[in-house]
């Protein structure tokens, strides 16, 4: 998988899909993302930018198993979710819709708000290019990152003639 590089938007812990994907908007996922995160970050779906990443605590993505939570960080440019550890449904949303987010404890407390990181998944690392240091990252299984590398898991289904 090719390398992602971008600046970085910081949450704390247990972010709730609910408020990725607020019920009162979710006409559709262009409309929810425009409200993506408000009650937490009023300013986030107003300034993220195609190409940002986002670095979330514990259990990021808890609550409902929204999948427009995801497919409305994605809809904002959002290129990769960084997290302590993530809900499961929440992760495996990110993966199914071509998503990358992968896990590391260490990285939140190592790179701060608006960092510029680099992110090889094939390597497991991550590079705060902000700070100068190379971190390591919880590797993503090879079933994930094919899925991943095919766009989705609809567009690797496709690939496989399922």
């Amino acid at each position: 998988m090719k390398q992602i590089k971008g600046r970085v938007w910081k949450f704390g812990d247990n972010i709730n899909t609910d408020n990725m994907s607020p019920a009162q908007y979710m006409f559709s996922v262009s409309e929810v993302s425009k409200h993506c995160l408000e009650a937490v970050r009023p300013e986030f779906c107003k300034r993220a930018a195609s190409g940002d990443i986002v670095l979330g605590g514990d259990n990021f993505g808890t609550g409902s198993s929204r999948e427009t939570a995801a497919r409305a960080l994605k809809e904002l440019g959002i290129v990769l979710v960084i997290a302590k550890s993530f809900a499961r449904i929440f992760y495996r949303n990110c993966i199914d819709i071509g998503l990358p987010a992968v896990i590391s404890p260490e990285l939140y407390d190592k790179i701060a708000e608006a960092d510029i990181v680099l992110a090889d998944l094939g390597a497991s690392q991550i590079i705060n290019q902000t700070r100068g240091e190379s971190l390591t990252i919880t590797p993503i299984s090879k079933a994930m990152m094919d899925i991943l590398e095919a766009g989705g898991l609809i567009s690797y289904a496709l690939k496989k003639n399922w």
